[in-house]
C-alpha cells in the first residue's frame, strides 16, 4: 500500500474514504483490505480510475453490489464537507482578514460565491443521501430477498432514477466562476501565498468533483436503471 501512495500521493484522500489510515507498515493492499473489511476488487478499480483519467471500467464497476458503491459515495460526501470545504474556507477567511481596501469588496464577493457553492453542494449531497441512496439499496434488497413492496414498485414507475438524472445539475459551474474571479479580476493582493493555495485547492476540488460526478453518471445511474428493470421484470410489472 505504501508504494501506491509513493507513486501517486493524490490517491491518499481516496484511500482514506475507505477507512484506511496511515501506519499500515509493509502490508499489501490485499492484507489491508482484508483487515478493514474493504471489497478488494472495488478498491482497486476506484484507485485505478482516479490514478488515470483514461481508465474507467464502467462495465466492471456495474458488477459490484450497490451497497458497496453507496458506502463509497457517502464517505466521499463526508470528505468534501468535513475536509475540503473547511480547508478552502480557511484560506478565504485568511484572505478576508488580510485584504487591503481595494480588495475587500472582491474578497467579500469571493466569500459569497463560495458560501453559495457550499449551500448547493450540501443540498445536492443531502438529496442523494436521503432519497436516492436508500432507493438504490431498496431495489437491490428487493431482488435479493424476492420481496418487493407495492410502494417501491410505484416509486419505480413514478420516480425512476432518470428523473434524478435529468435534475443532476453540475457542481462545477460556481467553481469555474470563482477561479475566473480570482485569476482575471482580483487586484494584486498582500496575501499572494493564500490566494495561490486557494486556487490550487479549487482546481483540485473541481477535478475531484468531476470524477465523483463521472462515477455517478457513468456507473451508479446505469446500475440503478438495470436494477429497476430487473425488479419490474421479476415482478411482472
Amino acid at each position: 500500500m505504501a508504494e501506491v501512495i509513493l507513486r501517486d500521493y493524490q490517491l491518499l484522500p481516496i484511500i482514506s474514504r475507505f477507512g484506511i489510515k496511515l501506519g499500515f507498515g509493509n502490508k499489501s493492499i490485499e492484507e489491508i483490505c482484508t483487515d478493514r473489511n474493504v471489497d478488494l476488487p472495488f478498491f482497486l478499480e476506484i484507485l485505478n480510475s482516479y490514478h488515470s483519467i483514461d481508465y474507467f471500467p464502467k462495465n466492471h464497476l456495474c458488477d459490484f453490489n450497490a451497497d458497496v458503491m453507496v458506502s463509497y459515495l457517502t464517505n466521499t460526501h463526508s470528505y468534501y464537507l468535513n475536509s475540503k470545504v473547511p480547508h478552502i474556507e480557511l484560506f478565504i477567511d485568511r484572505m478576508d482578514q488580510a485584504a487591503q481596501f481595494e480588495n475587500s469588496r472582491n474578497v467579500a464577493l469571493l466569500k459569497q460565491f463560495f458560501n453559495e457553492y457550499k449551500i448547493d453542494i450540501e443540498h445536492h449531497f443531502s438529496e442523494e443521501e436521503k432519497n436516492v441512496f436508500p432507493y438504490i439499496l431498496a431495489l437491490e434488497k428487493a431482488l435479493k430477498s424476492n420481496n418487493c413492496s407495492p410502494q417501491l414498485l410505484k416509486k419505480i414507475k413514478r420516480e425512476p432514477i432518470e428523473i434524478y438524472e435529468r435534475n443532476h445539475e453540475s457542481l462545477e459551474v460556481k467553481l469555474a466562476d470563482m477561479k475566473n474571479l480570482i485569476i482575471r479580476f482580483l487586484p494584486p493582493l498582500n496575501c499572494e501565498d493564500d490566494c495561490e493555495h486557494l486556487l490550487t485547492e479549487l482546481f483540485q476540488l473541481e477535478c475531484d468533483i468531476e470524477d465523483h460526478t463521472r462515477m455517478e453518471e457513468k456507473v451508479l445511474i446505469p446500475k440503478v436503471k438495470m436494477l429497476e428493470r430487473k425488479v419490474l421484470e421479476y415482478y411482472g410489472v
